[in-house]
């Protein structure tokens, strides 16, 4: 079960998921993100801090991504990772292609 809150600051909009993203809770998450694009925003910051897991169902969503924000110019930031989470992003080799900073002030100098 996840419950995803959204909130605008300063033309960024914020996703924090709360909760476990797997198989049928990441369709949740990508409804999320694709809101995003779809209202406008260039810069997406993800809350990671009250994330308790994530599959590779819920991570395939953050790569189904990777490619049209490079060619629509939007920057996506993952920030608040437990090690738990961070680990399972780290495993894929995630961290390499995704933005994954530690607070939300990194997100933010990242986005712009």
């Amino acid at each position: 079960m996840i419950q995803i809150k959204r909130m605008q600051e300063n033309g960024v909009d914020v996703l924090a998921p709360v909760g476990e993203i797997d198989a049928s809770s990441s369709i949740e998450l990508d409804l999320a993100i694709a809101k995003s694009v779809g209202d406008g925003f260039t810069k997406i910051l993800i809350d990671c801090s009250a994330l308790e897991y994530i599959s590779s169902a819920g991570l395939g969503v953050f790569m189904s991504y990777i490619e049209e924000f490079k060619e629509k110019n939007i920057k996506m930031v993952l920030f608040g990772m437990s090690e738990k989470v961070a680990n399972t992003f780290q495993i894929l080799g995630l961290n390499e292609l995704l933005n994954i900073v530690k607070n939300k002030e990194e997100a933010k100098k990242i986005a712009g």
